[in-house]
């Protein structure tokens, strides 16, 4: 059983860890730390844990853990293990987007490597850190590393994807507001969203090759959470010849299905499933890939890591039923 931390406990993808963890049969929370709620019953905050929990968050660290959750605000993981050291025996699994990027997985002698099972899933199991992908950019590249890695991305890769309310964490602002938010529907920084460094990077990874565009709107949709994501580009060959391909690079992927009939976003909600369907028109491939962006998206992807790191069984705690109804 292995003892693990949580670094700022108050957000949605700690709940999530922590939700997960409670029922993990390898795993038991030592602390959750959080400055602003440190006294706080844990339950207090994530709700959906009364009679599950007695923990309460603290503001201190017990740094002789043997793994180490970040759930901080992008940015702020680098100000946090400036300030604070952990045992050499500590592994670390960072949620942030601050170390996933080639420039800046080297980190305070530490290499982070970056978390997406489905694309390196030995390297994880030998690492001590972990960057977490991105909840948008782990349906995107889930959608195409099949091409990408056949080199068969030959044109521009068009990306419309519209995620829910959670996606913007707890802070509330103008555009998480219920009165703004339900009824509504928008779009924000396209092309130019923060996810695009790490797909790029991990599609030049696969096929250098590749010179065209990944051309990705992301979307708010007035719903709690999941992401939907629908991407298309040319190809070269017939639907089955399509579904073949994926098939195959997903055969050993205990997450991440090809599914011969369309998709709806809850088949996916709570849990750590990514869905993906393919359709054909004319020279174009239409690839729908939908996750859970706190679970696949975040936090039972962390868990997923965690699993491979300490070669539990890759499943373990994560088996979830989507909230089908």
């Amino acid at each position: 059983m292995i003892q693990v931390g949580i670094i700022g406990g108050a957000g949605y993808t700690a709940g999530e860890l922590i939700r997960i963890l409670l029922f993990h049969s390898k795993a038991k929370i030592n602390f959750i730390y959080s400055t602003s709620n440190a006294g706080n019953k844990v339950s207090s905050v994530h709700q959906d844990l009364v009679g599950s929990t007695d923990l309460i968050f603290t503001n201190e660290i017990n740094t002789e853990v043997e793994l180490l959750f970040l759930c901080l605000g992008h940015g702020n993981s680098k100000a946090f293990l400036e300030l604070n050291s952990f045992s050499e025996n500590t592994k670390i699994i960072d949620l942030s987007n601050d170390f996933r990027l080639e420039g800046d997985k080297i980190f305070d002698n530490k290499t982070f490597v970056y978390g997406l099972p489905e694309l390196q899933k030995e390297a994880i199991k030998e690492a001590k850190y972990i960057a977490n992908p991105g909840c948008f950019a782990t349906a995107i590249q889930l959608a195409i590393l099949p091409l990408a890695h056949n080199n068969m991305l030959s044109e521009d890769v068009h990306v419309n994807a519209v995620t829910g309310a959670t996606g913007a964490g707890t802070s509330l602002s103008k555009t998480t507001h219920f009165t703004w938010r339900d009824n509504n529907f928008s779009y924000y920084k396209p092309f130019t969203h923060q996810h695009l460094g790490e797909i790029n990077q991990t599609v030049k990874q696969l096929q250098d090759s590749f010179d065209s565009e990944i051309l990705f709107m992301p979307n708010r949709g007035n719903f709690s959470r999941g992401i939907f994501a629908t991407i298309y580009t040319d190809f070269i060959g017939s639907l089955d010849d399509a579904k073949a391909l994926y098939k195959s690079f997903y055969k050993k992927a205990v997450f991440t299905f090809v599914s011969d009939e369309e998709l709806h976003l809850k088949q996916v909600v709570n849990t750590n499933k990514c869905l993906i369907h393919l359709h054909k028109h004319n020279n174009k491939l239409l690839i729908t890939s939908i996750i859970d962006n706190l679970l696949k998206g975040a936090s039972g992807q962390a868990i997923q890591n965690m699993n491979l790191m300490f070669g539990f069984e890759e499943t373990e705690g994560l088996q979830l039923k989507a909230n089908y109804f």
